[in-house]
């Protein structure tokens, strides 16, 4: 992996960037700053010199395609449809409105067009975190118990899902059914990471089956097989990445996103790049996430 491999794709630091999304029709990358509710719209022309950004009037932590009109976006409250024109806002569903201190994690749509999204304390509390399924306005929870549900992906067949509790440090799969997403099974470990270097935070899935997930705190992208092996390790100049999702025309780029959330001055001087989102060439080709079903 060669240093002009990873690129610095846009220079605005976030304090927790999450969520991020792409649109081949456009070549436009999106992703959201959960703590500081902004949501940014990025092109891939190299022309571009920065992302449009979008106050948001919550706490958004992903953005999922509806079609070439319309985004979800999972919030602190709810999941909202958003028109990319007008910058409209409508609920679709209640999500956790209920439990005043929670919000929506890391999310990920489906094969058959339902959402896996996380839900967590704003202050990481133990054990208050769950994994809901998202059917239309349909919502099914899941599991239940966690603190900092991330790592959400699927295999390219939709048999097999993926996910971590990032506080605990093993990513598990279980088997799924491909027409629903609705898992066949109790979840097995897949890798356990718990007793190293930084977490496993959010995932994307490639071509082969390879799941790729940022390592918050470490520097690093890291892919696993599907038999359960770490196969590959890629630096990249952030300490805390937090969510990658493949983008380009061919897509073979992972975009990046990142946080400083936590990080104290000695911390953010020592990390130049900090909260900046990145594109890294990994050298295979992604799949393109699913666009959610409105209707089911």
């Amino acid at each position: 992996m060669t240093e002009e491999s990873v690129v610095i794709l846009d220079g605005t630091r976030c304090h927790l960037g999450e969520g991020p999304s792409y649109d081949p029709a456009t070549d436009t990358v999106w992703w959201v700053d959960i703590l500081e509710s902004r949501l940014f719209e990025r092109s891939l022309d190299p022309a571009t010199t920065s992302a449009k950004i979008h106050a948001l009037p919550f706490m958004a932590s992903d953005v999922a395609a509806i079609d070439a009109d319309r985004h979800l976006l999972s919030a602190d409250d709810g999941l909202y449809v958003r028109t990319i024109a007008t910058g409209d806002l409508s609920l679709l569903c209640p999500l956790e409105a209920d439990i005043p201190g929670n919000r929506s994690n890391d999310g990920r749509v489906h094969p058959s067009g339902a959402l896996w999204i996380g839900t967590m304390g704003r202050d990481a509390e133990p054990g208050r975190g769950s994994i809901y399924h998202v059917a239309g306005s349909q919502i099914t929870r899941l599991y239940r118990g966690l603190t900092t549900p991330n790592g959400i992906a699927f295999s390219p067949d939709g048999a097999t899902g993926y996910f971590v509790d990032t506080a605990e440090g093993v990513l598990r799969r279980v088997a799924l059914d491909p027409a629903t997403g609705l898992p066949r099974g109790e979840p097995e470990t897949h890798y356990d990471h718990s007793d190293g270097d930084g977490g496993i935070d959010g995932a994307a899935t490639d071509g082969e089956g390879l799941i790729w997930t940022a390592r918050f705190g470490a520097s690093c992208l890291d892919a696993y097989s599907p038999s359960g092996e770490r196969v590959r390790t890629i630096p990249v100049p952030v300490r805390q990445p937090t969510c990658p999702t493949f983008a380009g025309h061919a897509l073979d780029r992972l975009l990046v996103t990142a946080g400083y959330e936590g990080m104290d001055e000695a911390a953010r001087t020592a990390d130049p790049h900090h909260g900046r989102t990145l594109l890294v060439d990994v050298g295979v080709r992604g799949l393109l996430e699913p666009a959610f079903r409105l209707a089911v």
